[in-house]
């Protein structure tokens, strides 16, 4: 999935230096024009995307509102009560692999690649690549890791 982040990421520390991170997703299917000449609009969606662990560290240091990246992952479905008592259903994206489609300003350091992953010990060391930033992360989360985080039951949306 290709798309635009709509605001900065919230980026939530837990446990032994673990972290989770959720952003929101923007992706736009172009509008069109049918034979009969009715115009069809732009058709924008929203996608709640979650990252732990050292991606989650990699997204709070370089992912910002209105990059434009490139994630896969899997859907997570998740009921919650609010609290009028009204049961929803949540559709998230446990993201698994990102891509940074946005180029870097001068300013910064030049484009790199960093290939992570959530058991690695030691650190990625950074490659030059054309003019895209490559990260990548397997995501498992241990079973009692996220109970009551910052006042918020995070166990309801890590998939164990």
């Amino acid at each position: 999935m290709i798309g635009n982040v709509g605001k900065d990421p919230d980026v939530r520390y837990y446990g032994a230096d673990q972290a989770i991170a959720t952003l929101r997703l923007a992706t736009t299917e172009k509008g069109y024009t049918l034979q009969n000449g009715t115009k069809v609009p732009d058709r924008t969606d929203w996608h709640t995307l979650i990252f732990y662990r050292r991606l989650a560290k990699v997204v709070e240091q370089y992912v910002h509102k209105g990059d434009k990246i490139y994630i896969d992952g899997r859907l997570q479905y998740r009921n919650y009560d609010d609290k009028k008592g009204i049961q929803h259903i949540a559709t998230e994206i446990i993201v698994d692999n990102l891509e940074l489609l946005t180029p870097r300003s001068s300013s910064q350091s030049t484009q790199q690649a960093v290939s992570l992953s959530q058991t690695e010990t030691s650190q990625t060391t950074p490659s030059q690549t054309s003019t895209q930033q490559a990260i990548s992360s397997s995501q498992t989360m241990p079973e009692d890791s996220l109970a009551n985080v910052d006042g918020q039951d995070y166990s309801k949306i890590i998939p164990f």
